[in-house]
């Protein structure tokens, strides 16, 4: 009964594979955002501003961050919870794929999330002059909130490797 009990369990881990395979749609998606913001810049360019151009492609870099973020949590998420990811001989794998641990990964979507919030916090600080002061304030407590949990997790997981 408990060897019955524990292969289901063990089973139940393809659960996650349509999430992951969710995840991939997600990326479609953001990609489909990336260049409606692209297509909507393009017959402006010579009227804009540097200031505006420069938010505008802080956005680009953005949602590229995240696209980045996702297709990390996905294949990783995969590999560490589901199946090993088996390509064929000869093609192209990526160099961190296998070797990101749900510790590492953790430290990797944390980072991540700092430097969305980076560009977040900085496309606020160029449009400062149209932001109350105290919705500026709490920009920042958040976004330190971000680079001071980050930096935990990565000190608690060093402290962990080192026992």
């Amino acid at each position: 009964m408990e060897s019955k009990l524990e292969n289901l369990l063990y089973a139940a881990r393809w659960l996650l594979a349509p999430i992951y395979f969710g995840l991939s749609l997600g990326l479609l998606l953001i990609g489909v955002k990336f260049f409606q913001e692209v297509l909507h810049i393009v017959p402006h360019l010579l009227e804009m501003k540097e200031a505006e151009l420069v938010l505008v492609i802080l956005s680009l870099v953005d949602i590229a961050l995240v696209g980045g973020l996702l297709v990390m949590v996905m294949l990783s998420g995969y590999e560490n919870f589901v199946s090993q990811i088996d390509l064929e001989h000869g093609k192209e794998k990526l160099s961190w794929l296998g070797k990101l641990d749900s510790g590492s990964l953790k430290q990797k979507v944390a980072a991540s999330i700092v430097a969305i919030s980076s560009i977040h916090l900085l496309k606020a600080f160029m449009n400062a002059e149209q932001i109350d002061n105290e919705k500026l304030m709490w920009y920042v407590l958040i976004h330190l909130t971000f680079v001071v949990s980050a930096a935990a997790m990565a000190l608690v997981d060093r402290l962990n490797s080192h026992h």
